[in-house]
């Protein structure tokens, strides 16, 4: 005799989340029509950085491909400027 298998439907496994909660990701520079990120702002530049210094990754703000490597280049610009620090003593 076979046993009976159990049919999963792959939506309801791995996903935690109802359909509802999830919010659509957006890059906000398209949005707003920025084209350029200035590394001089360290107010604006602290939100793509986490409280331990490192750069939020793409998946966690929404931003673009572009976008993104051009917020890479402003935060270590930045940095290397001592605007922002490199680890994340005296952030936020």
């Amino acid at each position: 005799m076979a046993k009976p298998q159990k049919k999963y439907t792959g939506s309801s496994v791995f996903n935690t989340t109802p359909d509802a909660a999830q919010r659509k990701k957006y890059c906000r520079f398209k949005k707003n029509g920025i084209k350029y990120i200035d590394y001089k702002d360290a107010n604006f530049l602290l939100k793509f950085v986490n409280d331990q210094g490192k750069i939020l990754p793409r998946r966690l703000t929404g931003t673009s491909l572009k976008f993104q490597r051009k917020i890479s280049q402003a935060v270590k610009r930045a940095r290397h400027i001592a605007v922002l620090p490199f680890t994340g003593d005296m952030i936020k």
